[in-house]
């Protein structure tokens, strides 16, 4: 019943038990996307969760996100019991066996796995503004700060820099304004109140050195099974918006970095986004658009993308067109809004004339699925109802002993455990405002030490020193000494300032050792190698 060029999902049902039919994932179409869908505990995580293990057993590495906690028992063997026999002597799986898989465990809060990384330059400003829910205008500037550092090859690595580069932008607001259009120091004041939530949600953690490595997402154990990444979400989906926009930064990073490779025999990676509704949620037009481009164009750089969601509806048609596999568990509906939704999930499918769809979807237990997925040439096969099979790993979540062991033995644990904090735009903000700060008390005592001298010339004259004699003419009238007064103090107050001078000599060291503008993708991210 297993193939090696294909995953085993589960067998349909037939009027007539003797035609019963294996349902099966072709490898080669599987980086065609899918979608796996259905209303809370009808399933939905038992699919993800076999998907992932023939994925690994095909030597493909998975990353998914771990929503409710119970994807950490695909680290473990599974447990006989006796709905799991039952469902295998009910679909004919007679080589049922258990399994355990290579699991790396990561987390953006380091807690329950390797902690999760990335910098503020490699973000970039469309998906930042998104996870920092900014407006047109305060986006505008966003972009500005990030095009002023391109420019000027300052990397932003974490918050504090950007706090840095957002304070000198107020203190040159003048000078860009000619330069880049308008920079608003109130939308200047919003960003930094927003990047004080972020704070206080935990991203001043995920915002910092090193940063994570695609590759090390990517990896395959030595006897050829695919390594499962899993990101634990339980409590990242406290902070809904930061999950989904770090996914989003995930996959963009995929898109930006993996070669074209066409159509291979099976994908390079597949990336399953749990919760996928949550991407799409109040998203601005320009994002979906972007979304929606990787989506068609990062399936020939091997990699495929399977959105988890409860129904269609929650995904826009411009996405959903390009999800070839669809697993379809049920759904309720109660009210007009849930009805009509059952209705658009059965209009996706290639009718099969045996039943309806649209009742089957509202009829279907636990476990039971409508499946659809490509056959050659792309062409979705008929929809069959499927009694999924039982996972290999355990079902249900591991122990917090047994988490720690898997992540004591990880291979990637050396590399992420520790923060990096090198030198960056605040050290080097912080240095040319002290050298400047330096520079203008040397003037100080400079000027201090001049009208010391003036006076003590001036005492000399009154004690017998023979002054110039001037005629009364010449003398400059108390009006003029007024306006020569003020223009030394004008003059005085016309020296740039300490943020001024400070933010000039940055500009010039790091212009000479970079010398050139950083390249930036599709949405924002920081194309690296170039």
């Amino acid at each position: 019943m297993l193939k090696d060029d294909a995953i085993y999902l589960g067998t349909s049902r037939k009027n007539d038990d003797s035609n019963n039919k294996a349902e099966y994932l072709n490898l080669k179409l599987a980086n065609r996307h899918g979608l796996i869908t259905g209303a809370t505990g009808t399933g939905k995580t038992v699919s993800l969760q076999i998907l992932t293990e023939g994925f690994s057993n095909a030597g493909v590495p998975v990353f998914c996100a771990d929503v409710k906690g119970d994807l950490s028992g695909l680290a473990a063997k599974g447990e006989a019991k006796d709905f799991l026999a039952k469902r295998a002597e009910t679909i004919g799986l007679e080589d049922y066996q258990f399994q355990e898989f290579p699991v790396i465990f990561w987390d953006l809060f380091g807690q329950q796995g390797h902690q999760v990384r990335t910098t503020i330059s490699e973000m970039g400003p469309l998906l930042l503004a998104r996870l920092l829910d900014l407006n047109e205008t305060q986006e505008g500037v966003l972009n500005v700060a990030f095009k002023l550092a391109d420019d000027e090859g300052m990397l932003l690595l974490d918050l504090k820099d950007l706090r840095a580069l957002l304070i000198s932008m107020g203190e040159r607001s003048k000078e860009l304004t000619s330069t880049y259009g308008y920079v608003s120091k109130p939308s200047i004041g919003a960003i930094q109140r927003q990047l004080l939530v972020l704070e206080q949600q935990g991203g001043e953690g995920f915002f910092a050195e090193p940063a994570l490595q695609i590759m090390d997402i990517m990896r395959t154990t030595r006897d050829g099974r695919g390594a499962v990444s899993i990101l634990a979400a339980d409590k990242l989906m406290q902070s809904p918006r930061l999950y989904a926009t770090f996914l989003l930064w995930l996959l963009s990073e995929l898109f930006e970095e993996l070669p074209e490779v066409g159509d291979m025999d099976r994908p390079k990676l597949v990336f399953f986004f749990d919760e996928a509704h949550l991407l799409f949620d109040e998203a601005p037009k320009v994002l979906v658009e972007k979304v929606e481009q990787v989506v068609k164009l990062i399936r020939s750089k091997g990699v495929g993308v399977y959105f988890v969601t409860q129904n269609p509806v929650d995904i826009p048609d411009s996405v959903l067109s390009q999800l070839g596999n669809r697993v379809q568990h049920a759904l309720r509906a109660f009210t007009p809004k849930e009805q009509k939704a059952v209705r658009v999930a059965a209009d996706t499918f290639r009718p099969n004339p045996e039943f309806s769809a649209k009742d089957v979807i509202m009829e279907m237990g636990v476990g039971e699925a409508l499946v659809s997925t490509l056959m050659k040439k792309g062409v979705p096969s008929i929809v069959q109802r499927t009694l999924i099979r039982p996972p290999a790993s355990r079902l249900g979540p591991l122990t917090k002993k047994e988490r720690q062991d898997v992540i004591n033995m990880s291979p990637v644990g050396e590399q992420y455990n520790k923060t990096i904090d090198r030198e960056s735009a605040y050290e080097m903000l912080k240095k040319a405002a002290e050298k400047a700060a330096k520079r203008e008390e040397e003037q100080r005592e400079r000027e201090d030490e001049e009208r010391e001298t003036r006076g003590r010339t001036k005492g000399r004259s009154r004690s017998g020193f023979q002054l110039p004699d001037f005629d009364r003419d010449d003398r400059p009238s108390k009006r003029s000494r007024r306006k020569s007064s003020s223009r030394r103090k004008r003059g005085s107050r016309g020296r740039q300032s300490v943020t001024e001078a400070a933010v000039k000599s940055l500009t010039r060291s790091l212009a000479s050792g970079l010398g050139r503008a950083l390249v930036r993708g599709i949405l924002g991210s920081l194309k690296k190698g170039f």
